[in-house]
C-alpha cells in the first residue's frame, strides 16, 4: 500500500480532502501547515506553487485542488463505490466541475461585493449569481444527490460548498439547499473528519491564548 499524505490546515478546504480520505477509508498521515509559517514556505510551493491547501501526495504523486482530489481518490479506490460506473459520469463530472467553476466564483465574487453588470455577465462563466444558484437549485431536485440516486464523491466537494455556504450566508437558503445538506449531514466518515478537524482547531486556540 502506497503511502498518502494530506498536507491541510483544518480552517481550509483541507476538510474537504479529509472528508473524503475518510470515506474511502485509506490509511493516511496528516502534515498540518500554518498560515502564519509553513503555508507558502519553500518546501510547500515545491508541492503547490499556488501556496494552497489541501495537497495530495499518493506515492510520490502531487494532487492539488480540492475537486481534484476528491475525484483522484474515488478513482484511487473503487471499492469505496464514490464513482458511477465509467461512461455514466457525465452528471458525475458536471457537479463536481460546475462547484469548481461557476459556483466557487459567483459565491466568491458575492462575499467580496463585485456585482458583475448586466450587459457583462456573458464574460463571466458563472452568468450571475442568481443564475448559477437556480442551476444548482435545479441540479439538486433532479435527484436526491448531485450524481444521481446514490451518494458519490460529487457530493463530498459540492455538499461541502453547500453546507459552508449556508452556515455562513454566502449561498442563500432555499429549501431545496437545505433538504440537501441535511440528507449529506449524517455521513459517518464527515463525523470523523469534522471531529479531527474541530479538535485540531481548538488545540491551536488553547496554545494561542
Amino acid at each position: 500500500m502506497s503511502e498518502l499524505v494530506l498536507y491541510t490546515n483544518p480552517m481550509s478546504r483541507g476538510r474537504i480532502a479529509r472528508w473524503m480520505l475518510e470515506e474511502v477509508g485509506a490509511p493516511y498521515r496528516a502534515v498540518l501547515l500554518d498560515y502564519a509559517s509553513t503555508l507558502g514556505a519553500p518546501e510547500h510551493l515545491r508541492l503547490n506553487p499556488m501556496g494552497k491547501v489541501p495537497v495530495l501526495v499518493d506515492d510520490g504523486e502531487v494532487v492539488t485542488e480540492t475537486a481534484a482530489i476528491c475525484l483522484h481518490l474515488a478513482d484511487r479506490f473503487p471499492e469505496a463505490g464514490l464513482a458511477p460506473a465509467p461512461g455514466a459520469r457525465g452528471r458525475y463530472y458536471r457537479a463536481v466541475l460546475f462547484g469548481a467553476g461557476p459556483l466557487e466564483a459567483a459565491v466568491t465574487n458575492r462575499a467580496l461585493g463585485v456585482e458583475v453588470p448586466a450587459e457583462q455577465a456573458r464574460m463571466m462563466g458563472y452568468g450571475t449569481y442568481g443564475r448559477t444558484l437556480d442551476a444548482l437549485e435545479t441540479m439538486l431536485t433532479e435527484a436526491p444527490y448531485a450524481a444521481g440516486d446514490r451518494f458519490t464523491a460529487a457530493d463530498v466537494y459540492l455538499g461541502a460548498q453547500v453546507s459552508w455556504g449556508l452556515q455562513f450566508g454566502t449561498i442563500e437558503r432555499r429549501p431545496a439547499f437545505e433538504r440537501y445538506r441535511d440528507r449529506i449531514a449524517d455521513r459517518p466518515a464527515l463525523a470523523r473528519a469534522a471531529a479531527i478537524d474541530d479538535a485540531l482547531i481548538a488545540e491551536a486556540r488553547q496554545r494561542a491564548s
